[in-house]
């Protein structure tokens, strides 16, 4: 995610290939290799040589600033705990390496959680953003006759399989009266989806931020609707059973630390802006309109938002993307299971 186009507002190839919630081959083999280099030393209980670690994951993007403020370790130090920071290139990609033991603590888009624990992961929801709605939605060319979601009915819709907008379609289909089924799945990973929206191989794509805004910036896209009043989008930190309930402390002190970053973002969003777009290499147009659109915020996971992932992986149980049905309660915080 490192090239930047100064003379155009397009997403890098390398960038959209890295995108966090897309599901990458050899997933499991580059969490095994992060092992073998070392991480995996640390003891599952948050101990290595005695001393207390939080191995955090992370993607290019929000927990970038956290690790470039330097806040999070000014935290913990005190504390006896020392922080180290491990970068992937997609959220999928992190939850393997906490299923091998590799890392404590990291980031996610909603979906690859669901994927995560048919999967037989220890994982347990540490926290999550606000919704955000409006960082996902339906686009179409800017000159498409598509104009309603009714008309989306036969048409050809490029998306990612299992991700956020997978449920988000099924869902905005729904709400308009419209059955799965009525419209004709391409799935593509968001590089291939933006070739072929580019070239009119299909007649939509379903995406997120800031893959949507850069399309809006770059191809003139026409956004036809996004996801207010039909989900919820949120974001996700996820730990494992083992380390929630040996190291509470922490992952409390993370959150806040997340919660401050997002608190200052939220009244500096130019700032930030121009912060993300040298994180992600992408022109600070794109950044300032996805930007423009998040709604900031962090706290601990409830029974509510655990019952918006329930719904997803029921959703996701239907159509038959993941082999068995969930309790999203086996990956709920050990403090909201002690108080049921």
């Amino acid at each position: 995610m490192t090239d930047r186009n100064n003379t155009s507002v397009v997403i890098s190839s390398h960038l959209l290939s890295t995108t966090r919630r897309q599901w990458l081959a050899g997933t499991a083999a580059s969490a095994l290799a992060l092992a073998s280099g070392g991480l995996h030393a640390q003891q599952g209980n948050g101990t290595a040589g005695g001393q207390r670690v939080l191995r955090v994951g992370h993607q290019k993007g929000w927990l970038s600033i956290l690790k470039n403020r330097g806040t999070l370790e000014k935290r913990l130090t005190p504390l006896g705990v020392a922080v180290r920071w491990v970068e992937f290139n997609a959220g999928p990609v992190q939850l393997e390496a906490l299923n091998v033991g590799s890392i404590d603590f990291g980031d996610v888009g909603e979906a690859p959680p669901i994927f995560a624990q048919a999967a037989g992961a220890p994982l347990v929801y540490a926290g999550a953003t606000v919704a955000r709605p409006g960082l996902e939605a339906v686009i179409v060319p800017k000159g498409s006759a598509i104009r309603s979601v009714a008309d989306l009915k036969g048409k050809r819709i490029a998306y990612n399989k299992g991700s956020n907008v997978h449920y988000f379609l099924v869902k905005l289909l729904e709400k308009h009266g419209l059955k799965y089924g009525d419209v004709q799945s391409v799935f593509l990973a968001p590089p291939d989806a933006r070739a072929a929206f580019e070239k009119g191989s299909v007649d939509a794509w379903v995406i997120w931020d800031p893959f949507l805004a850069s399309a809006q910036k770059a191809l003139d896209a026409r956004l036809l609707a996004d996801a207010k009043g039909v989900v919820n989008n949120r974001a996700y930190y996820f730990t494992s059973r083992d380390y929630a309930s040996r190291n509470a402390d922490v992952l409390r002190i993370a959150i806040e630390e997340i919660a401050a970053i997002d608190a200052w973002a939220s009244k500096n969003k130019s700032a930030a802006a121009a912060e993300l777009s040298q994180i992600l290499g992408l022109d600070t147009a794109v950044t300032e309109l996805y930007l423009s659109r998040t709604e900031f915020g962090t706290k601990a996971v409830n029974a509510e938002i655990l019952g918006e992932q329930q719904k997803i992986a029921d959703t996701f149980f239907d159509l038959k993307l993941i082999p068995k049905k969930l309790n999203l309660l086996h990956a709920a915080p050990v403090d909201l299971l002690a108080s049921r």
